[in-house]
């Protein structure tokens, strides 16, 4: 089968090869997938250059997200499941043998049915930013008439978190760092968005909230933040964080906080309990069939430029999902 791997952390153009691997087969309660598209997170490309420990491996086949179709069963597994269309979560999790790639085996869980209004590129989006967003939103019982916000509101996790607290009944606001970002956010569904370079976004969410403050905060920023998610909470509100690259260790503002008796919730999409995966895969699935999802595709590049699409997503210089396609 054609793939992209890698033999050694580093940087992607030095360490990323394409060429023949052996397929693998289907094992007892698993499928294969003939992946026609494999989605790149910021996750993938930390981990091709050291993130989860040392190399283990003979060689790593990149990525956790795709879409395509299955072609082979298992034992134990629904014969009828072959040829079905669906998209993959975890792929890369703690083996080694990813979704960017001809072909995939996973328990057949992993393999999720994809809607037929969803192509394979959009549906490579969904994993890691559509599950993270769900249990960021969901983790704690419905949000519907609460008010939500959200911050990076035209990520990848964020544009889907804007969009399901729209689809679950929630008053959305998010922030943006320009114009054509807050545009994509009141697209996904955003009632507000604050420019968090230009504006003071706690006064903002006070102005808007007429002093009341915001239900729960969806944290793409969580040490950097903390100068206003604070002070932007209700009184027993919550702040559900997946990621704090712009502050990997905070100073912690604990009285505060105390007295607010906020909620802190951390959220690594991987590690998530099966029920909270079991749900996010159904609510996601049906917010698709409800046509209350839009899958932003940023850039996509072919198998044979897998390096390429590492360097996009360490770039920063995109909105969106930066996709993989394979023929």
């Amino acid at each position: 089968m054609k793939a992209a791997w890698y033999e050694k952390y580093g940087p992607a153009k030095e360490v990323i090869k394409v060429g023949e691997l052996d397929a693998p087969e289907a094992g007892p309660g698993e499928v294969r997938v003939r992946m026609y598209a494999s989605g790149v997170n910021p996750s993938d490309v930390k981990a091709r250059v050291g993130s989860r420990g040392p190399f283990k491996d003979k060689l790593i086949v990149p990525h956790s997200d795709g879409a395509g179709v299955i072609d082979q069963v298992g034992s134990g597994v629904d014969p009828s499941r072959e040829g079905e269309r669906v998209w993959v979560y975890n792929g890369q999790w703690e083996r080694p043998m990813g979704t960017n790639a001809e072909y995939i085996v996973l328990p057949e869980r992993q393999a999720v049915p994809l809607p037929d209004s969803v192509s394979f590129a959009e549906g490579a989006c969904l994993a890691i930013p559509a599950m993270t967003a769900h249990r960021c939103l969901f983790s704690d019982g419905g949000i519907q008439g609460q008010t939500v916000l959200v911050t990076g509101g035209a990520g990848a996790v964020g544009n889907y978190a804007v969009q399901l607290a729209k689809w679950a009944g929630a008053h959305v606001i998010a922030t943006i760092s320009s114009g054509e970002k807050a545009a994509r956010a009141r697209e996904a569904g955003a009632s507000h968005t604050i420019n968090y370079r230009s504006e003071d976004v706690a006064a903002r969410i006070d102005m808007i909230t007429n002093g009341e403050g915001v239900d729960r905060i969806v944290d793409v920023d969580f040490g950097t933040n903390l100068r206003f998610s604070i002070d932007s909470l209700k009184h027993n509100g919550m702040i559900t964080t997946y990621a704090s690259m712009g502050n990997r260790e905070p100073a912690f503002p604990h009285y505060p906080a105390m007295q607010r008796n906020t909620n802190i919730r951390w959220v690594f999409v991987y590690a998530m309990p099966d029920e909270a995966i079991r749900r996010a895969c159904e609510d996601i699935v049906a917010a698709i069939e409800q046509e209350a999802l839009t899958h932003p595709v940023a850039v996509t590049y072919p198998l044979e430029e897998t390096a390429a699409s590492h360097e996009m997503v360490e770039s920063g210089a995109y909105m969106g999902n930066v996709v993989v396609m394979i023929d």
